[in-house]
């Protein structure tokens, strides 16, 4: 019978795109699944076939017959009953026969074959202008505008003359770029370094303004072509440190120039790729522009530019300023404005670090620190703060251990609070700081029941006042669950608690406690049964 379920209609369109994403046509092991669950469909394999909510069962015979679950909101939690790990060739066959009810299953399979075929089509754009290109490379004579209209018609023909191009294909696209590229390259070595560098760093650029006016996310960026990005910048900081090891020829003179006039075009873009696009200005004039008056020229360009307010440009004027040890500018602009710039200052705080200038990273430090709460408030999720406070105290770590400034390092665990949990944690325990460290567990909200025993023993010795409020909060929790496994669990912290109390001769307020607790939970038959199974009270 043909059709669907209304209701399902929009949970098949979804898991079809999910499914094309997650089966990749170029991948072998894909290729061979999507083709055994095609047969099996085809050859009428597939049976039983029933809907219940967004959840589809079929069996299908195979040389074994196979059982299938297949959930079409999350097909992670498919299942089948054949020994094969993961979505497999039972479950493909039994989504194309659900499939075929409303769709052509031949169309989706040219749909998901669509990528590959066009990056193999990708591969052949251009090659013949290559060829050409490697007839007259090292002809054409230096000179910066030539290179640039020569980079501009290579990128224009290969990336715009196709019309919309989808994300997979670009990394296709670039590698026949950049071999034109490098095919028309001067012979001379210290001219195709340069010529190389310019190139990269224009395409650099090129491929940043296409992403934004494409309006790739973030994410499809960084997932379909994002080590393009990379490679360009890797590249781009291996050509500088080749040509600083060594004394520029004055006819570098004017290249060097329109470079330095340029840069500032690397950072006119939103986002996406803002960071990068600040990260490869602050390598260029870390790395390559490097002469004092070139930095102060920088810095009156940037002071006159016209979009005052751009994030990029903020960020970019700040490094000069840091370039040229202006810290009280930068130090002033980085505590007035957005807290989104805390993630760059990691890069100038590394740099002292490694300079072993303790007088300037303290300084940066301090402002750094008093940024960092605001910072992660911005934040999308708690892994991402996770991942922004371990690299925080790894770079805060050198100077604290260098200069002996721990009430420094305490007070950026307390800003990061609660990603700086499991450091701050140990470093109060270390420091026999239990007053603080219980401090901690009651902010936290920490369970009792995963602190481990030699802590315990620790602070019965040295403070066991301190563990009286975990305990209660701890029991409290296990009460509020309202199940008979967090009843026994209460019981048997409350039967650890009695004994800390007579430990510390306060039997009466033990008293007390327990009298409140039974009250309280009056209502609680289960728990109750289980403090008198626990003995805590008469049967």
């Amino acid at each position: 019978m043909r059709g669907i379920p209304e209701h399902l209609e929009e949970p098949l369109q979804l898991a079809s795109q999910e499914l094309k994403g997650m089966l990749h046509a170029d991948a072998e092991d894909d290729v061979k699944l999507v083709h055994k669950g095609l047969m099996l469909y085809r050859q009428g394999l597939v049976g039983s076939l029933s809907v219940q909510g967004e959840t589809i069962s079929a069996v299908v015979q195979d040389v074994t017959p196979a059982n299938v679950l297949l959930n079409l909101d999350f097909f992670s939690m498919s299942e089948c009953s054949c020994p094969a790990d993961g979505f497999c060739r039972h479950q493909m066959a039994v989504f194309l026969q659900l499939l075929s009810r409303a769709h052509s299953v031949s169309e989706w399979v040219e749909e998901w074959r669509r990528p590959l075929k066009e990056m193999q089509d990708a591969k052949g754009w251009g090659l013949q202008k290559a060829r050409d290109l490697l007839k007259t490379a090292g002809m054409m004579k230096p000179s910066y505008d030539k290179w640039i209209e020569t980079f501009e018609i290579s990128f224009e023909e290969l990336f715009y003359s196709k019309g919309i191009i989808k994300p997979y294909i670009i990394p296709e696209i670039y590698s026949i770029y950049i071999r034109r590229l490098r095919a028309g390259a001067p012979a001379e070595r210290e001219w195709r370094l340069l010529y190389e560098l310019i190139g990269s760093i224009y395409t650099f650029r090129k491929l940043a303004d296409l992403s934004q006016r494409l309006e790739y996310e973030e994410a499809v960026i960084h997932r379909y072509y994002g080590h393009v990005f990379q490679s360009i910048m890797d590249d781009v900081f291996e050509r500088m440190r080749t040509l600083s090891a060594q004394s520029f020829p004055f006819a570098f003179d004017e290249f060097i120039e329109r470079m330095k006039v340029d840069s500032i075009e690397i950072l006119k873009g939103d986002v996406p790729l803002e960071y990068e696009r600040i990260h490869l200005y602050r390598i260029l004039w870390t790395t390559f522009f490097t002469k004092k008056n070139w930095r102060q020229d920088e810095r009156e360009r940037l002071q006159e530019s016209n979009d005052s307010h751009s994030f990029s440009l903020s960020a970019a004027a700040i490094h000069i300023d840091f370039l040229l040890r202006q810290d009280e500018d930068a130090l002033r602009a980085l505590s007035e404005k957005d807290p989104s710039l805390t993630t760059y200052m990691l890069y100038w705080i590394e740099t002292l670090n490694s300079q072993k200038d303790w007088k300037r990273a303290g300084l940066y430090l301090e402002v750094f620190i008093s940024k960092l709460h605001d910072y992660l408030q911005q934040q999308p999720d708690y892994y991402t703060c996770r991942d922004f406070t371990r690299l925080a105290i790894k770079v805060i770590s050198p100077f604290c251990t260098e200069t002996g400034s721990m009430d420094l390092f305490e007070r950026a665990l307390e800003e990061t609070l609660p990603y700086s949990y499991n450091e701050y944690e140990y470093l109060l325990f270390e420091n026999q700081e239990y007053e603080k460290w219980g401090d901690l567990q009651a902010y936290i909200g920490f369970d009792m029941g995963i602190l481990q025993n030699d802590r315990i023993k620790t602070l019965e010795k040295a403070d066991p006042i301190i563990l009286l409020p975990l305990y209660h909060h701890g029991i409290q929790s296990d009460i509020d669950m309202k199940n008979r496994d967090h009843y026994k669990a209460a019981v048997r912290k409350m039967k650890k608690l009695r004994t800390l109390y007579k430990k510390l001769k306060r039997m009466d307020d033990w008293s007390l406690y327990l009298d409140e607790i039974l009250l309280k939970t009056k209502r609680l038959r289960a728990f109750q049964e289980e403090c008198k199974r626990g003995k805590l009270i008469d049967a």
